[in-house]
């Protein structure tokens, strides 16, 4: 009985080769037609398949394959008579590719590829039988087998069976969330399907001990290029995410380090370099070894600041070729260039599934507050309140914020107890919490931090209300002389 190798491929890189050593196994080619006239034209001998099948392409090539007579070829059991194929050899259309281009959604529809994954899910099901080749990387370890055994292993055709359907599940995830944004779909939908692909290998995970990928939707609206420095590690990602999350909200220039996940020094100046030097003299110890983000273009001016200290990364929107130079004699110093913004959704894995929620974005005015205090906030303390607001966004909690003339002196994180995190906050302020404000992540439950902050020359603070204490909160406050604005809006960050 003869034996066939079928060939429907948009890329066809690679194909020539592969089709002469099938020809010398004794299979005979089936193709489609573009890539029976790429194949005739390199010499390859070629039966089209509306051939093989008696049948012609019909809907201007749209239904090409979609016949009993080549399935059942592919999923035979190779008992019953029909004539076996044994190689599927297809790439599909490059839906992903295109999404890059501005095509609108009836272009983009043309290329979503219907016989090709059909065949591919064909041959991979059939992997007792077939060979399946999803993509050109796989046709030298078929070629090497070919011509040494004469014949492909059960364990290689296992190998290309799964690696079909990832390709296969990877292609349709994009086409599903390429339609939900094109239709403008619900982001919450019952069967949540994203794709991701392995971006970079890392040395380790969180530990060294722990093993670490990253991996990027071809869908993330933000873009990273590394300039320089080492390869990035699995917390080195997870601090410049928390730097751009934290700038995002800023327009000024603005400058901050942050140190496991945490911001321990931001400010808002003029100038980037100013808000640099304010930034760092924030908290200089715990900056050690932290990473920087900047939300203005790195100039020699500030490369000439960043170069004698240690610190693991530099983020920013851009660098100017001088910054540069200065900053590349640092090998280990990763110098990280983004565009962009952070998707929309925060995903995190739990219990074997994932929590979705959107990301804390809402945009809080200044009218929507409530100044609830009898002491009244200056516009000097209104601007540091709504910078340290922004930041203790970012800040974990249970977690605390002390800022003065748009630069923090104290922040207290992650601490089970309010009132921890504040006393925690004025130790770091050192004495420069006197006359500044404080932000609070989330209500106070009792007066006690009130009466904290007043007693280290705290002015004013903002937090969201909505304890059932919320009167001997604001009695302390009118105690102490202090100003206190309930915003209505909680920011918990874990």
């Amino acid at each position: 009985m003869k034996r066939f190798a079928l060939f429907s491929v948009y890329d066809k890189e690679g194909i020539i080769e592969l089709a002469e050593v099938l020809l010398n196994q004794g299979y005979e080619i089936l193709s489609t037609t573009k890539t029976a006239s790429f194949l005739k034209e390199n010499g390859i001998k070629v039966i089209e398949v509306s051939e093989f099948t008696g049948f012609p392409e019909i809907i201007s090539g749209r239904v090409k394959t979609l016949h009993p007579k080549i399935f059942g070829g592919i999923l035979s059991y190779r008992q019953e008579g029909i004539e076996p194929i044994d190689f599927v050899v297809g790439n599909l259309y490059p839906f992903e590719e295109m999404m890059k281009k501005d095509l609108s959604l009836a272009e983009m529809i043309e290329y979503i590829d219907i016989g090709g994954v059909s065949l591919l899910r064909a041959g991979a099901k059939n992997y007792k039988f077939v060979t399946t080749l999803p993509d050109k990387v796989f046709y030298p370890m078929v070629i090497k087998e070919l011509k040494e055994k004469g014949e492909v292993s059960e364990e290689t055709r296992r190998l290309l069976a799964l690696k079909t359907f990832e390709i296969v599940t990877h292609y349709d995830a994009v086409i599903t969330e390429y339609l939900m944004e094109r239709f403008r779909m619900v982001n919450f939908p019952f069967y949540f399907t994203k794709t991701f692909i392995k971006a970079q290998g890392l040395r380790y995970g969180e530990n060294p001990h722990q093993r670490g990928l990253f991996y990027l939707s071809p869908f993330s609206p933000i873009k990273i290029e590394k300039l320089g420095g080492k390869e990035l590690s699995y917390n080195n990602f997870l601090d410049i995410d928390s730097a751009i999350s934290l700038l995002e909200d800023f327009t000024e220039p603005t400058s901050c380090i942050i140190k496991h996940n945490t911001p321990c020094g931001v400010a808002s100046d003029r100038e980037i370099e100013l808000a640099f030097q304010k930034a760092l003299e924030s908290d200089p110890k715990s900056a050690f070894g932290g990473i920087i983000g900047v939300n203005r273009e790195v100039t020699e001016q500030l490369a000439e600041m960043i170069r004698p200290r240690f610190f693991e990364v530099v983020i920013a929107p851009s660098f100017s070729p001088s910054a540069l130079e200065i900053l590349r004699k640092k090998k280990d110093l990763r110098l990280i260039q983004f565009s962009g913004s952070l998707p929309s959704l925060l995903i995190r894995s739990c219990l074997g599934g994932i929590l979705l929620t959107e990301r804390d974005r809402k945009e809080e005015k200044r009218e929507d507050w409530q100044i609830v205090s009898k002491k009244k906030p200056s516009e000097e303390e209104m601007d540091d309140l709504v910078f340290a607001n922004k930041v203790v966004k970012f800040v974990r909690s249970n977690g605390i914020v002390i800022a003065k003339n748009k630069m923090t002196v104290g922040i207290g994180a992650g601490q089970m107890s309010r009132v921890d995190a504040v006393a925690i906050a004025i130790d770091k302020g050192e004495g420069r919490e006197k006359g500044a404000v404080l932000a609070s992540d989330g209500f106070f439950p009792f007066r006690d931090a009130i009466d904290l902050a007043a007693r280290a020359g705290i002015t004013a603070i903002i937090e969201p209300g909505g304890s059932i204490r919320d009167e001997e909160v604001i009695k302390a406050s009118d105690e102490n002389g202090v100003a206190l604005i309930f915003t209505g809006v909680r920011h918990f960050r874990h």
